[in-house]
C-alpha cells in the first residue's frame, strides 16, 4: 500500500494507546501503595499495563513516522 491517499491507521491508534498508557500509567503512579491491589499480590497492575500501552503506543507512532518518509 505505497498509494499517496492510503489511510494510515498506525498514527491515529499510536496516538490513543499513548494518551492512555499515560493515564492508566499516571494513575498507577499516584495510587502506588494503595491497598486495592492487595487483590491482585501486591502488584499494580494499572502502572504495568499503562507501561505496556504506553510503550505500544510510542512504536505505533514511530512505525506510522518511519513509514510516511519512505
Amino acid at each position: 500500500m505505497s498509494e499517496q491517499g492510503a489511510l494510515d491507521l498506525r498514527a491515529p491508534i499510536g496516538a490513543l494507546f499513548t494518551a492512555l498508557g499515560a493515564l492508566l500509567a499516571g494513575y498507577g503512579l499516584a495510587t502506588a501503595g494503595d491497598p486495592m491491589y492487595a487483590r491482585s499480590g501486591g502488584i499494580n497492575l494499572n502502572l504495568w499495563w499503562g507501561g505496556v500501552m504506553l510503550a505500544f503506543g510510542v512504536l505505533m507512532l514511530w512505525g506510522a513516522r518511519r513509514g510516511a518518509r519512505g
